[in-house]
């Protein structure tokens, strides 16, 4: 470690380090220049908004979605309407956020080379990547329920499914 080198090694001393040490009997210093190079655009500030609600609807839209595909493939039918038609709301508006999420990514992708930017704490890229996975794992449980029932159930309730 640098801070139990004796004081006569060339790095505690180099300026070009850019960390200075005094020795005064047992205490170090320590001066830290942090250079930032990212420059922050208007771009950048206005989807931010759009990233959070995108976060927030991924985060809660793939469990639902997996909720839903598990209802599915064990019933063979879609998650219970619920109070006022509640869960079957959600579930459908999970369905479409994250189709949204994944169109965004690939309209990104094309304009820009690669995918949506990581958005705070990495939460957005996670999203996008959980995006499509529960792609993926529609179109295998949507295919199962097909070539095993012959159908897919309807986003409204019927005789065969809460009816």
């Amino acid at each position: 470690m640098l801070l139990l080198t004796p004081a006569s090694t060339s790095l505690l001393s180099h300026p070009a380090n850019g960390l200075t040490f005094r020795t005064n009997t047992t205490r170090f210093q320590t001066q830290l220049k942090v250079l930032s190079m990212a420059k922050q655009t208007s771009e950048e500030t206005s989807s931010t908004t759009i990233e959070k609600i995108a976060i927030a609807g991924g985060l809660v839209s793939n469990p639902v979605i997996g909720w839903s595909l598990y209802t599915l493939k064990t019933t063979g039918c879609g998650l219970p309407p619920g109070p006022g038609g509640s869960i079957g709301a959600l579930e459908g508006v999970s369905y479409l956020a994250v189709l949204g999420i994944v169109g965004w990514s690939l309209y990104t992708k094309t304009k820009t080379g690669s995918g949506l930017p990581n958005g705070p704490f990495g939460l957005l890229g996670a999203v996008e990547g959980l995006s499509y996975l529960s792609l993926l794992a529609i179109l295998v449980v949507f295919g199962i329920q097909f070539v095993q029932q012959g159908s897919i159930p309807g986003p409204l309730p019927t005789d065969q499914c809460f009816g």
